[in-house]
């Protein structure tokens, strides 16, 4: 391939790669440049996080190519049982025999790793790793990028991929409504002893969530994700604890439901804060994934969001090919912004509205809190709305994102 590609795309995480191989799928080339190498990329323990996969992106996963890779990976969600502190009053979301699951959980690094050998395997995807961008060029022609080794990588359209602390998206000056939860994630994984039957468990604290998430069982042994949430000012006290501390702590929450708990992982942690660009395109330049919204992890669908933008920014640049545009073609990134801006809008201001509603202390919150969903509970077209969106099979979706 030459230093020329319609896609310059910044970051090979998650989000990035599955665009440069959603866009190959559409005879679309690309460029995808990493700081990290491979190997730093897939390093056991470098990423410890798993991921609820929804059925709308399992269906793009399958669509790329890649379902036969993923599919002995992911455990099946089978249901999800939401509670206000374990007390009465909890809902259970658990779709009939013929509706399939509510998605599929999945280590980041497996997904990462089969969507690095996809792309070794297609001609239309340069990737380099160990790459910096040092400079970025957006003019009336095309998109130029630097390298910190001297080589200049060429295309249509610049494409941040980077993540929350994305340097295009700032350098471009995007203007963010951002702000702080005072919050911090705790992550790892857990062997425990009872099945956890594909439940995933989401229990509300006021402090924060404490969700259970259902993995595949590793070596003979049940095993689930845990993503714990605590406040920020007492983040140093609990990441401070001894492993048998922190189990303890872990076992007094999750009570009899899976039995006695073991680390499966090492602890990670990380802060939580909620920004949304403004805006998602500007000249030959578009934000996909976190760079262009980072939210709450409260319902997992972090990741899911950035699959939406990749299938609908693919799907807007290879119509407007087929009729003679350019990917960088500003009547393409705006039909992408217009797509993308009200659904991200949407979910993030859900997030963002759950975060707090289950933050507010006291008797009389929690007593509300469980009626509501002891009513979503009896009120089965509520349930199933509400399950729709978990699948994230409202709203109009994109080509790839349908079964």
């Amino acid at each position: 391939m030459s230093d020329s590609a319609d896609l310059v795309i910044l970051g090979g995480g998650l989000v990035g790669m599955t665009l440069a191989l959603a866009a190959a799928k559409e005879g679309i080339s690309s460029h995808v440049i990493d700081r990290a190498t491979e190997a730093e990329l897939t390093a056991e323990g470098v990423d410890g996080r798993a991921s609820a996969i929804s059925t709308a992106s399992w269906n793009l996963f399958c669509n790329i190519g890649l379902g036969d890779r993923l599919a002995p990976l992911g455990c099946a969600i089978q249901a999800i049982a939401v509670t206000d502190a374990m007390k009465p009053g909890r809902i259970d979301f658990r779709p009939g025999a013929d509706e399939g699951t509510l998605g599929l959980m999945y280590a980041n690094r497996d997904i990462r790793m089969a969507l690095f050998a996809a792309a070794k395997e297609q001609p239309l995807i340069q990737w380099h790793t160990a790459a910096e961008a040092v400079e970025r060029e957006r003019g009336e022609h095309g998109v130029r990028v630097t390298l910190r080794d001297g080589r200049v990588l060429s295309g249509s359209l610049l494409v941040a991929a980077e993540g929350r602390q994305s340097p295009t998206r700032d350098e471009a000056g995007f203007s963010l409504a951002k702000w702080d939860y005072k919050h911090r994630a705790q992550v790892t994984a857990l062997y425990h002893e009872k099945s956890h039957e594909g439940v995933a468990w989401e229990i509300f604290y006021p402090a924060g969530p404490f969700a259970l998430l259902p993995l595949l069982d590793e070596n003979g042994r049940h095993r689930s994700a845990l993503v714990w949430t605590v406040a920020e000012k007492d983040a140093a006290a609990w990441t401070g604890l001894s492993d048998r501390a922190f189990l303890a702590e872990v076992q007094e929450r999750v009570g009899e439901i899976l039995g006695k708990v073991e680390l499966a992982a090492p602890r990670m942690s990380y802060p939580l804060n909620f920004h949304h660009s403004r805006h998602l395109v500007d000249k030959r330049l578009a934000l996909v994934g976190d760079a262009a919204h980072g939210m709450h992890p409260i319902a997992g669908q972090g990741l899911n969001l950035g699959l939406r933008d990749v299938g609908a920014l693919v799907e807007v640049i290879a119509d407007g090919m087929r009729l003679g545009l350019e990917p960088g073609d500003a009547q393409v990134l705006a039909r992408y912004e217009r797509w993308r801006s009200v659904d991200a809008f949407m979910v993030m201001s859900a997030t963002d509205a759950l975060t707090r509603l289950f933050g507010i202390p006291g008797r009389l919150p929690s007593a509300i809190r469980r009626l509501g969903m002891s009513a979503v509970q009896r009120i089965s077209p509520l349930k199933k709305f509400f399950m729709e969106e978990a699948r994230g099979m409202s709203g109009d979706l994109p080509k790839l994102l349908r079964a």
